[in-house]
């Protein structure tokens, strides 16, 4: 099994469309990134922590490739727009890969220039190296799947959903 870290804007949709793909084995909502130890929700929502709200996924390449992953992390979120997503904002949000090594910085640096061209604006995509991953909360996990009817998830999440299976259908489960 490999490792990805993506923050993609609120960790909820993140977790929600990564659980769909095939190969991917789990998708555990986090914050990484920032200085505090074991930060609580409250204190990365302040901003003021360094975290980014992030998925931890482990996946298996004979399954998936991390640059399929990458496709659709890019594709899924706007990665043009700097310190956050939506209405989400804050640096908390913003799009953020934390690669794991110089093969994972490598090929996310390779996709970034590659879809830079479908964008009008630059990708604010960051590229940072891993330090940590703390886990959220439990009643973060699985939000998208023990919440479908609330507000959140169908104005922002059910979007993101329709666009994984628009553009990603021969990966999904």
């Amino acid at each position: 099994m490999e490792t990805a870290v993506f923050g993609g804007g609120c960790f909820w949709c993140t977790e929600a469309l990564f659980k769909n793909l095939k190969g991917v084995i789990s998708v555990i909502p986090g914050y990484s990134g920032g200085d505090v130890k074991n930060p609580s929700y409250e204190e990365v929502s302040s901003g003021k922590t360094g975290h980014v709200e992030s998925a931890k996924i482990e996946f298996d390449p004979k399954i998936i490739s991390y640059e399929d992953l990458l496709y659709v992390f890019m594709k899924t979120h706007d990665p043009t727009q700097e310190d956050g997503q939506g209405a989400d904002i804050g640096p908390q949000y913003q799009s953020t890969i934390f690669y794991l090594d110089n093969i994972q910085k490598d090929e996310s640096e390779k996709i970034i220039n590659k879809l830079q061209t479908d964008y009008d604006k630059k990708i604010a995509t960051k590229l940072i190296q891993y330090k940590n991953f703390y886990k959220a909360e439990d009643y973060h996990k699985n939000y998208y799947e023990n919440h479908k009817n609330a507000a959140y998830c169908k104005l922002v999440i059910d979007p993101k959903i329709v666009k994984l299976r628009q553009n990603f259908a021969d990966m999904l489960k």
